[in-house]
């Protein structure tokens, strides 16, 4: 598990009803359930009308990676490479046929298959870039949903108080009325800016970031396997590979 993201997840939020407890205040000042449906139901209405539905299971099923990332073991992929460049330089391309099926990354498969068919090199970039691309389309789309929740959050916050004046205007020769209509006004427009600024946004900024070594990753895989094709040598491979990544996080699991 992912420390930080636990404690970024709670921090902000826990601070600032610390601050509001030292004002004076307590958290169920803010626990205003029509507020609640108004802003959260709202918003998620919204996000379920912009998004197709394969767009919302990704990004639902995203948020185990923000506290699980993806591994991406850089050292041990540079072995397994160059283990597959020791076995196709010895035994010829054509082998590398029985051993894709082994590989530990589906782009490895992939790659390492189409070069075992005799596949031109050109078509082999072109294919393996296409499985990356695709994954870094879902990932920005699933980003984007989080995004779009923090655009429109605040937004629904501003319709929740004008909602709640409205209550308030209609009920001014009924004092009694007064408070829970001037109460959901502001906390509708809390809600928003909490959903946004400490939820959302955060949380579509993060899977961006996690997904990078992701990607590097996979740039590795389609680098060596278009190096194996074109009969380098395992050493210079694996010194090739190692270029793309700082020395110390070789062994990076993040």
């Amino acid at each position: 598990m992912d420390i930080f993201a636990v404690i970024g997840m709670f921090l902000g939020i826990g601070l600032i009803l610390v601050g509001q407890a030292m004002e004076g205040g307590n958290i169920g000042q803010l626990l205003q359930i029509t507020a609640a449906f108004i802003v959260l139901g709202g918003t998620t209405g919204a996000i379920v009308l912009s998004f197709p539905a394969p767009t919302l299971k990704s990004a639902i099923s995203m948020l185990h990676d923000v506290f699980f990332p993806p591994k991406s073991d850089f050292s041990a992929l540079i072995t397994e490479i160059g283990g597959f460049a020791t076995k196709a330089r010895k035994e010829g391309i054509i082998a590398l046929e029985k051993e894709a099926n082994n590989a530990s990354d589906p782009l490895l498969t992939l790659g390492l298959g189409a070069v075992a068919d005799g596949t031109d090199p050109t078509l082999v970039r072109d294919m393996m870039e296409n499985q990356i691309e695709q994954l870094e389309n879902k990932v920005n789309n699933a980003a984007k949903v989080y995004e779009s929740f923090g655009g429109y959050s605040p937004t629904l916050g501003i319709i929740g108080a004008v909602m709640g004046l409205i209550q308030v205007m209609q009920n001014l020769s009924d004092p009694s009325k007064l408070g829970a209509g001037i109460a959901v006004a502001f906390v509708a427009t809390i809600y928003g800016l909490f959903a946004a600024n400490l939820v959302m946004i955060p949380l579509g900024t993060r899977i961006k970031f996690i997904y990078q070594n992701v990607f590097l990753y996979k740039n590795m895989i389609l680098e060596g396997v278009l190096s194996i094709q074109a009969g380098e040598s395992p050493v210079l491979i694996e010194r090739k590979l190692r270029s793309f990544i700082l020395e110390e996080n070789t062994e990076a699991q993040h």
